[in-house]
Order: C-alpha cells, then structure tokens, then sequence
C-alpha cells in the first residue's frame, strides 16, 4: 500500500464525503465557471491539506468530526486551488501536475476572475455558517502567504537574503496554510482550546520542513516533476545556496551571485553551481535543518494518546521528508 493511501486510511469515509461536498461548494449558474470549476476538481493532487484538517480534527477529539469539520477543509481546498490558479498566472505556466494549467486553457483574465471566484467561495462559505474563528484563521493566512510572495519578489531582485528572511519567506508562503489546515481541524472540534495553537505551530513545522525538501529537490536528480536547477534559473535563494554563500570566500560569492544572476540560462554554469553548493555541505546543513522541524513536529505530538490518527500525522511528517515528489 503506498504511504498516502496508508495515511488517508482512518479518514477514507471523511476524504469520501468530503469530496462531494467540496464539488457542492464550487458549483455556479454560469456554465462556463462550472466547465473550469470540473477541470480543477478531476485533477485534483494527493489532497494533503484536506487530510491535515481531518487527521488533526479527530487526533485531539478523539476521533470525532463534525459539519464546522468539512467546512473548514473545503475553505482550505477552495483557498489553495484560487492560489494554484492566480499562481501559474503570476509565474506563466503552462502546466500544472501534469495538465494545462487554467491560464493555457482560458487565457488569463479567465484564471484571475476563476482565482477570484474560488477564494470569494471559500471566505463565504465560513460567513455563511457563522464559523467566525475559521475565518480568521483562512484570513490571516491568505494575507501572509501574498506577503511571503511579495517578500521574496522584492530580496529574488537583489539577491541579499539572509538565513532569517528564507526562513520567514517560507515560513509565509508555504507554511503557514499547512499551520492554516491544522489549526482549522482543531478549532472546528474544540474551539478555544489550546489545542488550536499547538496544531497550528505543528502545522507550520511540518511546513517548514516540506520547502526545504522541495528546495532540496532543486539539487538532485531523482525529484519527479521538478527539473534540477530550476530555482537557479529563477534566481530563487534557496537554503542549501545561502548558507554555502555564506561559508565561501569573496571571490566565490561574487562568481556565484554574477551566474546566478547573468547566466542562469546556461546550463553549464547552473550545474558548476550546483556542485559548488553541494561540496560547500549546503545540502547537509538543509537536511540537517528539515530534520530539526521535523523532530520539534513530532515532539508537539507526543503528548497526545495514542490512535490511528496520530499515527497518520506522524506517518505524514515522515512522508513530508522522504517523499521524491
């Protein structure tokens, strides 16, 4: 049984039900929107953030779900697709797990205004039901994740960050809607308990760890679905590349900042930089770091009894680290 399947296990009827009343909450009277809200839907990814929502709900409830539950993981699903969307917009992608994107299919101004209708989805289906504190937890990450993009747009153009400004991009751009899903689970089955909070930061952790796998990827060849040295030819500072620029001489950064920035289209050069950043340790030291998240994330779950749903999340952090996609 493959480990995604193993971890959707003691949510199989929830991640069931929960799809129907996903594709419930995007329908429309506009044909068209409902033509583009299916292509989404039927290719759909692994579905992680959902599982979060549900793994985490039942982990501190002791097995309980409840309508707030699917509400909060459908606001989830519903904010992360108008990402993905206004992202491959934002990036000019043609493609997206594989598929034409939205954009390559329906032009731009269709994928914003799609972006657009998801996210306004999302944020009434909580108004609509009165679920106040799922909304500002979708809220607070929906502004943080557009900062975390703003943040590395505005360092990706000088190429000055620093160990603490990588760890805040990802912690905006990326963790904080896996924080989001977490906390959302908690809070949909105890709300104003301590549990949201402790849920949230194990949702960031896990977070945390995830980018620096994916930045990880960028270095080696086994990654399915990411060319190597696409960050370089993004010029994206990613955390194996800052800490050799900071372990390296004067003359060294200054080569490897001029073929980051001039020559990254070569693929020469990219691949001489992916060697010097490989034998300046800063693969390990990004390992070493993704494994530090993952041991606080594990540790947030220890105290918890143990069920199959803590089993699942912590099969999921694990995941999280030796996936090859």
């Amino acid at each position: 049984m493959k480990i995604t399947e193993q971890i959707k296990q003691p949510i199989s009827a929830e991640m069931e039900l929960f799809e129907k009343k996903f594709h419930e909450s995007m329908s429309s009277k506009v044909a068209l929107l409902n033509r583009i809200t299916y292509y989404i839907v039927n290719r759909k990814g692994k579905q992680m953030r959902p599982m979060f929502v549900f793994l985490t709900a039942k982990m501190v409830s002791g097995g309980l779900v409840n309508e707030r539950t699917y509400r909060g993981a459908s606001v989830i699903e519903l904010i992360h697709t108008a990402t993905l969307v206004h992202d491959d917009v934002v990036d000019d992608s043609n493609r997206r797990r594989g598929f034409f994107s939205l954009n390559a299919l329906w032009k731009n101004k269709i994928a914003v205004l799609v972006g657009d209708y998801l996210l306004s989805k999302g944020l009434l289906l909580s108004i609509d039901h009165g679920d106040f504190d799922l909304l500002r937890i979708i809220s607070v990450a929906v502004r943080e994740m557009s900062e975390g993009e703003l943040l590395q747009i505005e360092k990706a153009r000088r190429l000055d960050i620093t160990e603490d400004i990588y760890y805040e991009i990802i912690r905006q751009k990326t963790a904080t809607l896996i924080a989001a899903c977490c906390s959302l689970g908690a809070t949909s089955v105890n709300p104003d308990s301590e549990d949201t909070e402790k849920m949230r930061k194990f949702g960031e952790l896990i977070g945390m760890a995830f980018q620096i796998k994916d930045d990880l990827f960028d270095y080696t060849d086994d990654a399915i679905g990411k060319p190597t040295g696409i960050d370089i030819k993004e010029q994206k500072m990613t955390l194996p590349l800052i800490y050799a620029l900071n372990n390296c001489s004067k003359a060294e950064k200054k080569w490897v900042i001029n073929s980051v920035k001039n020559h990254n289209k070569d693929k020469k050069r990219v691949k001489e930089v992916i060697d010097f950043v490989t034998n300046k340790g800063g693969l390990s030291y990004a390992e070493q770091k993704m494994a530090q998240y993952q041991e606080e994330a594990l540790q947030l779950l220890s105290g918890y009894p143990s069920s199959p749903y803590k089993d699942a999340l912590v099969l999921m952090v694990n995941y999280v680290i030796e996936r090859k996609i």
